[in-house]
């Protein structure tokens, strides 16, 4: 812990003039012993030993320092289990305490400040700024900073995600804004660009480096542990957590994209440049700038591609959300396209449906007119399998259905009707019938109605019933034969006698 000077003057003070002792001073002022100790002996004073007295751990400090030395992340837990075994007989709270004055501590290493060429180098890292509640969702802010090593100039686009596709979005943005691509780029372990690492052997992405490939720079991995070789982006991420971020508000994420862009082109490019002090880092660009890689003439794509399978229903799943697509389409491999707006459906390199990007969950993003196509096509298809059915079981209403198409009547309801009077009367009368309706120049489902009822009539029977009903409503359509008067005359003759 710094002191300030003051408080410096105050220990000197202490012990010389009123010859207090350390612990009386570090008391007084509410500062730790050594802290106290350090100010006396950077003023010149002999380095105070204290009294070492003799302790359990003394026998067993020579394994423990050559244990150290050999293992110097070995856990204190482990250890005393170790000195244990060989007979410590402390407690294991006041060890952990003990083994930390002994344990060797890792050596401060000086690093070289590298400098760099105009135009020469970028560096790249992404930085995590909390996450975003979308609907349902809860999406990961991420920022992709991007910063010219001479100049200083800053990218800065925030995304939902540190995926692969916005790895590439950032890239060619960046690209972009500047007009032109430094030589070379540094990268740190990142999961987008690096592989796999063993020792100096590095495996970088396919997909970087073709990226790096189509704008003609070199992507080079920083060493481990090595602050130095990318402390540029690092000190730009702590610069935008502070200077940007900080208390900021923002409707959604293109108006924090909008806000980043305004940023760096404004305040952090009005600062000063750490190579050229009489430059800011703007004027430090304009003179970069020309010093770039010249742009090819096309972006590299970075649109989403993925392969989704269509079910039964008429929808695809794509990141956490359900999109519609034309019912003819179910059932088959499709592919996903997708950019940070819109997403596409594609049935081999037909379009077959296109919408807005949704970052909520569980919604479905559909185009009306793939469920009004789809009910439309139900109905018919009902239609269609009611009329093989009739057809099949009373062939001669072919004819019927024919004439009735003819003239105007709707398919649907035509055969509707008629399968609900098979229901009721039967295969052989519903023939009959309409044999007789076609007899007499009418197609229609009433006229066969009308025949079946005439033909029920002429048999004394009773109206069908298609369905089961309660015994007290099929009474009330029983026919009831009528009784001769003469017998209610025979019954009253008999009360008359009785009288």
């Amino acid at each position: 812990m710094t002191l300030a000077p003051e408080t410096e003057a105050q220990i000197l003070r202490f012990h010389h003039a009123e010859r207090w002792p350390i612990g009386t001073i570090a008391s007084q002022l509410k500062l730790h012993r050594d802290s106290v100790a350090r100010v006396l002996t950077q003023a010149g004073l002999p380095i105070l030993s204290p009294i070492r007295r003799p302790s359990a751990i003394d026998p067993y400090l020579p394994f423990i320092l050559e244990t150290l030395a050999q293992f110097p992340r070995l856990r204190a837990s482990r250890l005393y289990a170790m000195v244990k075994e060989r007979g410590y007989p402390g407690r294991p709270d006041h060890f952990r305490h003990l083994i930390a004055r002994h344990r060797p501590r890792p050596k401060s290493e000086a690093y070289l400040r590298l400098a760099t060429l105009p135009g020469e180098q970028m560096q790249i890292d992404w930085g995590h700024f909390g996450h975003l509640e979308i609907g349902r969702a809860r999406r990961p802010l991420m920022a992709f900073v991007a910063v010219l090593s001479w100049s200083r100039q800053i990218f800065l686009r925030f995304y939902l995600g540190a995926h692969m596709e916005n790895f590439l979005r950032g890239h060619v943005a960046a690209i972009n804004a500047w007009g032109g691509c430094p030589r070379v780029a540094l990268y740190d372990n990142l999961k987008s660009a690096v592989l796999e690492r063993q020792g100096t052997v590095i495996r970088f992405h396919p997909t970087l480096l073709a990226l790096a490939g189509h704008y003609r720079y070199e992507p080079r991995p920083v060493a481990v542990a090595r602050g130095n070789e990318k402390g540029r982006v690092e000190r730009a991420i702590r610069y935008i957590r502070d200077a940007f971020f900080a208390g900021r508000t923002f409707a959604d994420l293109d108006d924090l994209n909008a806000q980043a862009a305004a940023w760096a082109s404004g305040p952090a490019g009005e600062r000063r440049c750490p190579e050229d002090e009489t430059l800011s880092v703007s004027a430090a660009f304009a003179q970069e700038q020309g010093r770039l890689l010249a742009l090819p003439g096309d972006d590299f794509p970075t649109d989403e591609v993925k392969a989704v399978s269509a079910g039964k229903t008429p929808y695809v799943r794509f990141d956490l959300n359900d999109y519609s697509i034309p019912h003819t389409a179910v059932a088959r491999t499709l592919t996903v396209s997708a950019t940070p707006h819109e997403v596409r459906i594609l049935d081999a390199q037909t379009v077959i449906a296109t919408h807005p990007r949704s970052y909520d969950r569980r919604q479905q993003i559909e185009i009306a007119a793939h469920v009004d196509t789809l009910v439309q096509a139900k109905h018919q298809a009902s239609a269609h399998r009611s009329t093989d059915q009739l057809v099949k079981a009373v062939p001669v209403s072919r004819a019927l259905l024919a004439q009735a198409v003819e003239r105007g009547e709707p398919l649907g309801r035509t055969v509707r009707a008629l399968m609900e009077l098979l229901a009721c009367y039967g295969v052989t009368e519903l023939e009959a019938a309409i044999g007789e309706a076609m007899g007499r120049g009418v197609p229609h489902p009433n006229a066969v109605r009308l025949a079946l009822a005439r033909r029920r009539q002429a048999k004394a029977e009773p109206p069908p019933l298609a369905v089961a009903l309660p015994d007290h409503v099929k009474r009330r359509d029983v026919a009831v034969r009528a009784h001769a008067l003469n017998d209610y005359d025979r019954l009253m003759e008999h009360d008359d006698d009785n009288c």
